[in-house]
């Protein structure tokens, strides 16, 4: 049965279309015509420059490969709903130099207007199968895009089935938010004696600064603070608390009271007689702290009592220092 409705190129887009793939350019398609056939089906004639009766040209609202035959060029115009009044039964396709490419006849069909009394959006469409696509420009200007309620469908599954992928890769992530990391060198409590990968013990061992070169940048003589057992203080800055003091240095502990007049910590300005304080403690004094014995001086009222140990510390909890080294 010999096909009523088809699509030819004109003489003229074959000639283009030839010499477009021999030179190696691109034939841009950019518009689509629909016209009346003046009153009657047309037969489409490779001979055409224009259609019989157009209607309208607009450009074009999609131009893509069929995803099923790579020689086929899917070409679609979408008619609004207040465009109108006109039967359409011819179709061209016309590049950027207003040259008609291609002629197709299709079924009969009223396209009306909305003062009629009745309004569609008409889609209509051309499949131009051709040699080669590779020859032929597939590119809408944005701005004139009306889509298709089936497109829009078809691209909200997309882009669905896009962030889905998107959202379960950065789930799956090992880590997925490098940004909010703590820096590379700072020292972090860890509840368990292995630290994890990427981490390193803070228990003074020389690292390999070549493979760490960002821990080595915090420390660059390559060696990890030993923070086994240690507490951490604040480094002086300039206030005046804990002068002299280097950043990473050690220091020995020492008995703090807090009781004596000038408020320094020092036991050793502490005193047994007189008001309680001021007065330098005897040998005496001194041997009761290092027998680990309470001293007291509170005899009246007036005067403070006040004591101090020999192994002073905090209530504490034991947890495993670590660095993340990369």
């Amino acid at each position: 049965m010999t096909a009523k409705y088809y699509a030819l190129l004109t003489n003229l887009g074959a000639a283009k279309l030839a010499n477009a793939t021999a030179l190696g350019t691109r034939l841009s398609l950019t518009q689509m015509a629909v016209g009346d056939g003046g009153g009657v089906l047309p037969t489409p004639d490779p001979a055409q420059t224009k259609l019989i009766g157009e209607k309208r040209r607009a450009s074009l609202n999609s131009l893509s490969v069929d995803p099923e035959n790579a020689n086929q060029i899917i070409a679609e115009q979408i008619i609004p709903e207040d465009q109108g009044g006109f039967w359409i039964r011819e179709i061209g396709l016309f590049d950027q130099d207003n040259t008609l490419i291609a002629i197709a006849n299709c079924p009969e069909t009223y396209k009306p207007q909305l003062q009629e009394g009745s309004g569609r959006t008409q889609t209509v469409r051309m499949i131009l199968v051709v040699n080669s696509t590779d020859a032929v420009t597939l590119k809408i200007d944005p701005s004139v895009v009306l889509a298709t309620r089936k497109y829009v469908d078809d691209k909200v599954i997309e882009v669905k089935a896009y962030a889905d992928d998107l959202i379960a890769k950065h789930v799956a992530a090992a880590n997925p938010h490098p940004q909010y990391e703590i820096p590379v060198g700072i020292p972090l409590p860890w509840p368990t004696a292995t630290p994890p990968a990427g981490w390193l013990k803070c228990n003074g061992a020389a690292f390999d600064k070549t493979k760490y070169p960002k821990l080595a940048v915090v420390y660059p003589l390559g060696l990890l603070p030993d923070l086994r057992g240690e507490f951490i203080r604040g480094w002086d800055d300039g206030r005046g608390i804990d002068a002299g003091r280097n950043l990473l240095s050690f220091q020995e502990g020492t008995i703090v009271s807090g009781f004596d007049d000038n408020d320094t910590g020092d036991i050793s300005s502490l005193g047994i007689t007189g008001d309680g304080f001021g007065d330098a403690l005897t040998s005496v004094q001194w041997a009761q702290i290092k027998g680990k014995k309470w001293i007291s001086n509170s005899t009246t009222a007036s005067r403070y009592e006040w004591w101090a140990y020999v192994s002073a510390r905090p209530r504490n909890i034991a947890f495993n220092y670590i660095v993340r080294a990369a």
